[in-house]
């Protein structure tokens, strides 16, 4: 794994006797706030998708703990949940925005994390193949070459996905490829097929790849995945106060993204954020109720499917001993 470079950062050490004194009613804060967030652009402008787009674009954070000198370091990873382990254990972050599987890796692995919200949830991907490729089913892929983004939420989702064809790993012949790598080794025919969200959506619109199946039309959407955001445990016990104004922003930006008037903006937003066009980000959420999609309340259904997840990844060996997920919550700012 690629070390990261340490971040340094400035930090006010002196403080006068009648500022300390002025700031006692104010929160005890870091100077710094640093979020790791895997990006999934297509573009020059880092996006994460869905909530973190807004929070990102619209500077939410940063209007939030502007009056407290706190500054807000978004970290935008291309190496996906690995790398933001990394971070993490390096104590280079002190909040992650990451996919179900990294992050139940990352705690299996001994990583001192909580969760502290749903990021994401129900979010789908899809099987994409050369145009006019037989492949139409999950068992049409025994055998075949299949670009895969190990180590992230997309092998959780696709080994879900197998599951509903009573299929494994082992079953196909996975190759290990970022999302852009699989794009271009799909569209150079290096690959057969490959497993993706919205980089598989991008090669279909383009006519560059036929989408046969998804978790979409798999029985009980197996294969979609969620993301959850974590906190470092240090930051948790240091900063309570700043965790709480972490976790309000987010429901208020969730709120923002969720309501029927700001539809149109979101999806303009997500877009522009991610270079992909508006109307690949329209048709991905068609009907979909972003309420439900979008809510960080870590309520028993959502808990539930972490759990789940969690017992994949023991099951196909991606962790090496059980997670209980119980403990791993931090459910005081939220709701049942």
């Amino acid at each position: 794994m690629a070390a990261i470079r340490p971040l340094t950062f400035p930090f006010t050490l002196a403080v006068t006797l009648l500022t300390a004194l002025a700031l006692t009613t104010r929160v005890q804060a870091a100077e710094v706030i640093r979020i790791a967030v895997s990006n999934i652009s297509a573009g020059l402008t880092p996006a994460g998708g869905g909530v973190v787009d807004v929070l990102y674009g619209q500077k939410r954070f940063e209007a939030e703990f502007a009056a407290d000198g706190v500054q807000v370091q978004w970290v935008f990873i291309k190496g996906a949940g690995p790398l933001i382990n990394e971070a993490i254990a390096n104590g280079q972050v002190d909040l992650a925005y990451i996919g179900d599987l990294a992050a139940i890796v990352g705690k299996a692995g001994g990583l001192d994390t909580k969760v502290v919200a749903a990021a994401a949830r129900g979010v789908n991907h899809y099987l994409a193949v050369r145009p006019g490729s037989p492949i139409r089913t999950l068992a049409d892929l025994k055998g075949k070459r299949v670009g895969l983004f190990r180590g992230t939420a997309a092998q959780l989702s696709f080994i879900e996905a197998l599951r509903t064809a009573n299929m494994s790993e082992r079953d196909v012949q996975v190759i290990h490829l970022d999302f852009a790598a699989a794009t271009a080794a799909l569209a150079a025919g290096h690959i057969d097929a490959t497993w993706g969200g919205n980089n598989a959506l991008a090669l279909g619109e383009r006519g560059m790849a036929d989408l046969p199946l998804s978790s979409k039309t798999l029985p009980n959407h197996a294969g979609q995945l969620s993301g959850v955001l974590v906190v470092t445990s240090t930051f948790a016990a240091q900063h309570p106060q700043l965790l709480q104004r972490v976790l309000k922003v987010h429901r208020q930006a969730a709120a923002w993204a969720s309501a029927a008037e700001n539809r149109d903006a979101y999806i303009r937003l997500q877009a522009e954020q991610s270079a992909y066009p508006q109307s690949l980000i329209r048709a991905e959420l068609h009907d979909a109720d972003l309420a439900t999609l979008l809510s960080p309340t870590l309520d028993d259904g959502f808990v539930a499917q972490l759990a789940a997840s969690a017992s994949t990844a023991y099951q196909a060996r991606l962790i090496r001993q059980p997670l209980n997920v119980a403990p791993w919550l931090e459910r005081a700012d939220n709701s049942r």
